[in-house]
């Protein structure tokens, strides 16, 4: 499977029926959600560090790339990897490196070390993977100003706005406010000339009202995960208990 394949799946879809995108945390996860029946996946970087035992955040990038192409390699649908900013490598080296994991998309996120990177600087930075992938990637860039926040002072959703609008304009083919409150996602995605990714939380709106509300594209982070964590949880509980 391709970027285009991945690129098709996000274009023509009506509204409350986006892009729905399960994140497998190894191969294993990931033969369960595509023999499910999703067309494609999306790894969440939390979700994989916590099987390598790491923190969020800590996972090395070769252990990460090497997560994402087993990942790959176990489903014939296509996957997206996030790949938090970029560990710090050069546009070209990350794109060659996804490629060789057999990803054909990628998240990369805006906030390097805790804080919220220049726009512009992103922007250029974006331009770049770009430059070096050509269509061979569906790039998703993640917006951070409701995680990481904005300056005092600063009106939150349309910092977001202008993020998003440069990103797209750099080549994004998708942009991810990740943690945007539902009221704010349809003047979000009347906003933005891109499909818009949301996130879907337990506590939240499921992807089909997220869809309604906007969102072109629905993915839940390391949420499937923890849930198939408590889930073992419970029945190690009930193990001892027995």
């Amino acid at each position: 499977m391709t970027a285009s394949d991945l690129r098709a799946l996000h274009h023509g879809r009506t509204v409350g029926d986006p892009l729905v995108l399960p994140g497998p945390w190894d191969a294993d996860s990931a033969r369960v959600l595509a023999d499910a029946g999703f067309p494609a996946l999306a790894t969440p970087s939390a979700g994989v560090a916590a099987s390598l035992g790491y923190e969020d955040g800590a996972t090395p990038a070769a252990e990460m790339f090497a997560a994402v192409a087993r990942i790959a390699r176990a489903v014939s649908v296509p996957v997206s990897a996030d790949i938090e900013a970029g560990y710090g490598l050069a546009p070209r080296e990350l794109v060659e490196r996804l490629l060789a994991a057999g990803a054909v998309g990628c998240n990369l996120e805006d906030t390097v070390d805790g804080v919220l990177v220049d726009a512009r600087w992103q922007a250029d930075r974006l331009a770049e993977v770009r430059a070096a992938a050509g269509d061979a990637l569906f790039v998703n860039a993640r917006v951070d100003t409701y995680v990481t926040g904005v300056p005092e002072g600063t009106d939150q959703e349309a910092e977001t706005v202008r993020r998003a609008l440069l990103y797209v304009a750099a080549g994004a083919d998708c942009v991810y406010p990740i943690g945007a409150p539902a009221e704010s996602l349809p003047r979000l995605a009347a906003a933005v000339p891109a499909p818009l990714n949301a996130l879907a939380r337990p506590d939240g709106p499921g992807p089909r009202r997220l869809g309604e509300l906007g969102a072109g594209r629905v993915t839940f982070g390391p949420g499937l995960q923890r849930r198939a964590m408590a889930a073992l949880r419970e029945f190690a509980d009930g193990l001892r208990g027995a």
